[in-house]
């Protein structure tokens, strides 16, 4: 995917706050696969929450969010108030179910240690929380987030191990010999990919030595912060390798495959096996 395309996704997304933001993309741009543009806005979200995140639970703020919440219960609203809240604010349901809690866990209970851990607990099993109205709210609002929540963080991590044995079957299925992750953890290594191809292999002329699986789309943002946290240590312990990012990518910042990572959406099909009994 070109910038310019993607520039055009992310401002119909900032558009659309208060409707189904994935229903609304798939309809107006019908030639990007609904993945990607389900990754694409997850990720947007994920920044507007990390731009606003403190400024929303700053303590003053969080009251008012809390008192406002009240003030609703109290006029007898519907429930999902807290998913309307979180339309009307731009912000993460989840996000702002936690913060009402952590409020609400404060005020209600004040020899409770009110710690990550416990809020957690809350929202992993929310019929715990002994405000009923409360507890629906904030099970309603795990149900709306597509991008926080305990829900969301499994459906997350069963993709991300789908496409990891995607890739490792479609390795198998070549004959091509590789250490996972586990493995290389076993003989030291600290941060790894999730296979180091035992024998490398050339990709289009390419030598590649290892291959990570992303099953998200591959923004500026995400893949900058990619190299500097993974794929340069990966680099500089193994040598050149791949990156699939599943959902896609920019095409801008596919710039480092002369330096040795290399990108693509999709298991390569142009592959060149070495033979290591050869002799130059």
């Amino acid at each position: 995917m070109k910038l310019e395309q993607f520039n055009e996704v992310i401002k119909f997304i900032n558009t659309k706050r208060k409707e189904n933001v994935n229903a609304a993309l798939v309809k107006k741009f019908p030639g990007i696969e609904r993945t990607t543009l389900s990754s694409i806005a997850a990720q947007e979200m994920q920044r507007k929450v990390k731009k606003s995140f403190h400024r929303i639970n700053a303590k003053e703020n969080a009251a008012k969010v809390y008192s406002s919440y009240l003030s609703s219960v109290k006029r007898g609203e519907s429930p999902g108030i807290l998913v309307r809240k979180a339309k009307e604010m731009d912000y993460s349901p989840a996000m702002l179910a936690k913060l009402i809690l952590e409020q609400y866990l404060t005020a209600n209970f004040p020899d409770m240690t009110v710690n990550k851990s416990r809020v957690n607990g809350f929202l992993r099993d929310t019929t715990q929380i002994q405000d009923r109205d409360l507890g629906y709210d904030v099970y309603l609002c795990l149900l709306e987030d597509d991008v926080y929540g305990p829900f969301v963080d499994s459906i997350k991590h069963s993709i991300g191990h789908e496409y990891e044995f995607f890739l490792r079957r479609k390795l198998e299925e070549l004959n091509i010999s590789y250490y996972d992750e586990d493995e290389l953890r076993l003989r030291g290594y600290d941060k790894t990919p999730d296979v180091k191809l035992e024998i490398p292999i050339a990709v289009d002329g390419k030598v590649i030595n290892w291959i990570e699986s992303k099953a998200s789309f591959g923004d500026e943002e995400s893949h900058r912060n990619y190299l500097k946290d993974q794929f340069w240590s990966y680099w500089n312990r193994f040598g050149a390798g791949l990156v699939i990012y599943w959902f896609g990518y920019i095409d801008e910042v596919d710039e480092h495959g002369e330096k040795g990572i290399m990108l693509r959406d999709s298991f390569p099909t142009n592959i060149t096996f070495m033979d290591p009994l050869s002799v130059a």
